[in-house]
């Protein structure tokens, strides 16, 4: 009887740990069990990026410059499958000699990008910043001494784009591919500055040249950026894409 005694204690004993360990285990989580947010998650929306990292105070951006829709300057290329004829609607479309070839584009672009009061630097030729589908954003000029697009616009292909000497494909206008798939008023890309790039409409409307300021922008609320950041925005009137420079300051790009 002592024996079967001692061990009913024995037992209790073991039970009452184990209720005080199964106690200790569900006390409140601290502030560092709570979910964080991925700073790089509106990075990640450029689908055609190869990598997306962060460094320092900058995100790290790197494409092959490839558009990933069909068009006329895939001809002859070992990406021939994506070869389409034009069949957009300018009568005066006219092929350049160019072909489509791959780059190895890094851009490195602040993750907090500010606005400047002066100081504000001029976009140049070649990329300026990266639409969601790793292609480059160009400016306004078809070469050095801010000449239009007059007569470059004619060898743009049905999604508004086309390539350089070189072979780096790329956008002035509207990259119509993306926002036919995307959404008129969509998250683009992002230009050198960090600022993000928007399509041609917004709240349901379609964006005046009167709304924006000389860079071609302004500060809003967006689905991406909930509490407002300024943005550029793409339209159908010069200069298009960006207006007299950088609203920030430009990171880098390299090929």
């Amino acid at each position: 009887m002592k024996y079967i005694f001692k061990q009913s204690c024995l037992l209790l004993g073991i039970c009452a740990l184990s209720l005080t360990a199964c106690k200790d285990d569900t006390t409140t989580p601290t502030p560092t069990d709570e979910p964080t947010t991925d700073a790089l998650a509106v990075y990640k929306k450029i689908y055609g990026a190869s990598d997306i990292y962060q460094d320092g105070d900058f995100v790290v951006i790197k494409t092959n410059g490839l558009p990933d829709h069909k068009s006329p300057y895939y001809q002859g290329t070992q990406w021939s499958d994506l070869y389409e004829a034009y069949n957009g609607n300018n009568p005066s479309w006219k092929k350049n000699p160019n072909t489509i070839s791959e780059s190895s584009f890094v851009f490195r672009i602040p993750m907090n990008p500010v606005e400047l009061t002066s100081g504000n630097q001029s976009t140049s030729l070649g990329a300026m910043g990266v639409a969601i589908n790793g292609v480059a954003l160009y400016n306004q000029y078809a070469g050095p001494n801010n000449q239009p697009l007059t007569d470059e616009i004619n060898s743009f292909d049905q999604y508004n784009g086309h390539p350089q000497q070189q072979g780096n494909y790329h956008y002035h206008l509207e990259p119509t591919y993306l926002t036919a798939n995307k959404g008129q008023d969509a998250l683009l890309g992002f230009l050198l500055d960090g600022f993000p790039v928007y399509g041609p409409m917004e709240d349901g409307a379609l964006v005046q040249e009167s709304a924006l300021d000389n860079y071609h922008g302004h500060k809003h609320v967006t689905a991406d950026y909930p509490e407002g950041i300024y943005h550029y925005h793409i339209t159908n009137t010069d200069p298009y894409i960006n207006g007299d420079g950088f609203k920030g300051t430009p990171g880098t790009v390299t090929r």
